[in-house]
């Protein structure tokens, strides 16, 4: 890639930006007219064939975030999201960021976790040993369920057993909750963990005695975790009145308040999700799936609490780090039919599970740092309204270059709403 090409791209026309991703070799020149005629969307016919009583489209805007050097090689990110700041947020913390070398991740080899929970079963202690002696039959049959995924390599690796109860809650029933660890390789791995666990729940209720309630999936992924770190050198966070210490100290404190207070944490945590879930719809993955699995992630503990960790190292620096539970794939679903999610993937430069699942955590990263940095220095506010005054023109009715002259406006107006934005334009069309 030649980010050269990449330069102020903030600032370029729609056309110059799409021109310069080509040039920086981000995208194929095919890809390039697909974009410069505006043609992402989903025709009717797929569209029909992906969810029932279709209507139309509901788009998101789709942009890229810039600067993200991780694990050493620059990348362009795709993002999904109607919320103003986001794209720029990152991009700016990611080249904050890039000044200590940008991010590094650890991806260990990722599992799926699916789940056979059997209720009326008698001796809970001896089924649970039943079925642990009878780990390797289980595991056969798993696979034998669905043999396509064992041809490419991956299948089910192993199986622990739970026995779920309730202590504070006398009378409520317990039951018996057989998991599977299941390598499905690079797709998420609903359908196909779904089938291994229908095709084990019988063969289990035999060996128990129980009946089985479920036989699905977990997308609480604590076998498929992806880390993110980053070191940045104090003096690259000094802003205005604040020296980069300064800055430093304020964001690790604000991390604290997060991790103690679960009030706090709960919006610390949808800034890191602003990012994440802006890569997971643009690559077309489940993010629904993805915040599910974050949020109880936030919460092992017992405790609501944030998910990143800032600390000075021995030199000053201001590290940080990032782990998330991510159910996703590069495979599958939407990811091989909607042109948007197999844009996506290009400009990535088609990572493989592991690698988008650290890119996600690096932009989360990203995100959490742009976000708490503002709020200890200047405010969350002085940025994120002044990308909201153009939607604010936009609403009010505004066109062209009518929309940056209202923006503009709005700005330096006691308040920043609709109504003001109305009357500017009003004013801006009888001048």
């Amino acid at each position: 890639m030649d980010t050269t090409k990449l330069s102020k791209f903030y600032k370029k026309s729609h056309e110059e930006k799409i021109s310069a991703l080509f040039e920086a070799g981000v995208i194929s020149d095919e890809e390039r007219q697909t974009l410069l005629s505006n043609n992402l969307d989903l025709n009717l016919e797929t569209g029909s064939n992906m969810i029932e009583n279709h209507l139309g489209n509901y788009s998101l805007p789709l942009g890229v975030a810039m600067n993200f050097v991780i694990d050493g090689t620059n990348k362009v990110i795709p993002m999904a999201i109607e919320e103003p700041s986001v794209i720029a947020a990152a991009s700016f913390a990611a080249k904050i960021i890039s000044t200590g070398g940008g991010f590094s991740t650890d991806v260990p080899d990722r599992q799926v976790i699916g789940q056979v929970t059997l209720k009326h079963v008698g001796n809970m202690a001896e089924a649970r040993e039943i079925v642990l002696n009878a780990k390797q039959a289980i595991l056969d049959r798993a696979n034998e369920a669905h043999p396509s995924i064992v041809k490419r390599g991956g299948g089910a690796r192993d199986l622990t057993v739970r026995i779920l109860e309730e202590p504070a809650l006398p009378g409520f029933p317990a039951f018996l909750s057989v998991h599977l660890h299941i390598d499905t390789k690079e797709a998420m791995g609903a359908n196909i963990i779904n089938t291994m666990m229908e095709g084990i729940a019988p063969y289990i209720e035999e060996l128990t005695g129980g009946t089985a309630l479920l036989r699905i999936l977990s997308n609480y992924a604590t076998e498929s975790l992806a880390t993110s770190h980053c070191v940045i050198p104090a003096h690259a966070l000094k802003t205005g009145k604040y020296t980069g210490e300064e800055v430093r100290d304020r964001i690790i404190e604000a991390t604290q308040v997060a991790t103690i207070d679960p009030y706090r944490a709960v919006t610390h945590n949808k800034g890191i999700m602003n990012g994440v879930d802006a890569v997971v719809a643009a690559t077309g993955n489940d993010w629904r799936a993805v915040e599910a699995s974050v949020h109880a992630y936030a919460s092992r503990s017992g405790q609501y609490r944030s998910l990143t960790t800032w600390e000075t190292n021995e030199q000053g620096d201001l590290t940080g780090s990032l782990t998330l539970p991510l159910p996703i794939g590069t495979v599958g679903g939407a990811i091989s039919i909607h042109p948007a999610a197999q844009l996506s993937h290009t400009i990535l430069g088609h990572p493989n599970v592991n690698e988008l699942a650290g890119i996600l955590a690096s932009v989360g990263l990203a995100q959490n740092l742009a976000a708490v940095r503002a709020l200890v220095t200047d405010g969350i506010q002085k940025g994120h309204m002044g990308l909201h005054a153009r939607s604010l023109a936009i609403s009010a009715g505004a066109k062209g270059e009518q929309v940056q002259q209202v923006a503009d406006l709005l700005k330096q107006a006691p308040y920043m709403n609709l109504d003001s934005a109305r009357s500017i334009l009003r004013n801006l069309k009888y001048n």
